[in-house]
């Protein structure tokens, strides 16, 4: 694979990893109007709330989530036009990106409240780090290395 290849197929990957951040950040306001698996699972970890306090926990969840979001979205933004402008550092910055969006998407799914249960439920902490699949995809491409023309 071509280094130019490759950098398409990272861009492409970014892309793939934006599109699903979006998607991530959609979903639990989704949740919100529809399932309300939020509530549910913070009900569930403290029966004794009353719903208004059940609501500020779920709003205060949405906002935090959004704004992981936007930062995320932002990073993918950033990520892709430095690659696709050649960035000499761009390798490195999209690896920090990743292991910073890991670093959220793993403590969102695993950080537990004080109930003893994870703060989010686990469908939506999944959902979080379903887009650090196309950040380690487009990582992996970055840092491969070309093969040489007689081989390719």
């Amino acid at each position: 694979m071509t280094k130019t290849r490759r950098k398409q197929s990272a861009v492409g990957a970014m892309y793939a990893g934006l599109g699903l951040t979006i998607v991530a950040t959609i979903v639990p306001w989704i949740d919100r109007a529809t399932g309300g698996v939020l509530a549910g699972h913070i009900r569930a970890g403290y029966p004794t709330f009353p719903q208004d306090r059940v609501d500020t926990a779920v709003m205060t969840w949405l906002v935090c989530l959004s704004v992981v979001g936007a930062l995320g979205i932002s990073c993918w933004f950033f990520a892709i036009w430095a690659v696709g402008a050649g960035k000499r550092w761009a390798r490195s910055v999209a690896t920090l990106a990743f292991a910073l969006g890991l670093s959220v998407g793993l403590f969102t799914l695993l950080v537990r409240d004080s109930s003893g249960d994870t703060g989010l439920p686990p469908l939506l902490g999944w959902v979080g780090m379903v887009p650090s699949l196309a950040g380690l995809l487009a990582v992996a491409l970055l840092w491969r290395r070309a093969r040489p023309a007689s081989q390719a």
